[in-house]
């Protein structure tokens, strides 16, 4: 039996990870199986289960590392004083609806998760809220409640106009998506 080096295991695991979180961000959770994911990684479908006990385990693992991914930007963007509205202009770009395979976890897949297991709504469930919480920290007027719903609005909307721009055909309906979801985001959060 080969040995590997130290790590070994953990790198294997994240290249697994990543090919699979951009395959369920392009083409869906349903649409996407374990060989096409481990045919990709280089490794063999029994592989798989040295890292993974099902393709449910693999998805939450996908959300919450994509989720946690998403949370330390907006850590980072808090820690550095960007503004909210950098946040929601970047994420309602036309550069992040044309990258789904990289871009937001929610937007891409959150019509799917709903029809998960309890395990993996409750991952997603944590996550979205820890990232709502830093958003309504970006919010600079209001109570404590009023920040937290304001941002729930806010991030509902991003992620359903970033949903609707990627789903129509056409370009400019979708270009205007998201440019009048970005007036409504900052109209409600006190920037426009």
């Amino acid at each position: 039996m080969a040995r590997y080096d130290k790590g070994h295991r953990d790198t294997t695991r994240r290249h697994i990870l990543e090919i699979a979180s951009a395959q369920f961000r392009e083409s869906g959770i349903a649409a996407v199986g374990l060989a096409g994911i481990m045919s990709e990684a280089g490794l063999t479908n029994g592989a798989f289960y040295t890292h993974f006990e099902s393709k449910e385990d693999l998805v939450r693992a996908v959300l919450l590392d994509a989720l946690e991914r998403r949370e330390q930007r907006h850590k980072d963007n808090l820690d550095n004083s960007v503004a909210l509205e950098t946040t929601i202009r970047d994420y309602l770009s036309p550069r992040h609806r044309d990258r789904a395979g990289t871009g937001c976890p929610t937007a891409a897949l959150v019509s799917e998760i709903a029809r998960h297991p309890k395990a993996t709504r409750d991952a997603f469930t944590g996550k979205m809220s820890d990232i709502i919480a830093l958003m309504a920290a970006q919010i600079p007027e209001g109570s404590r409640e009023q920040r937290r719903r304001k941002a729930m609005t806010v991030y509902a909307t991003m992620v359903g106009a970033l949903q609707l721009s990627r789903a129509v055909s056409d370009r400019q309906l979708s270009e205007e998506i998201l440019e009048n979801a970005v007036e409504a985001a900052l109209a409600l959060v006190g920037g426009r």
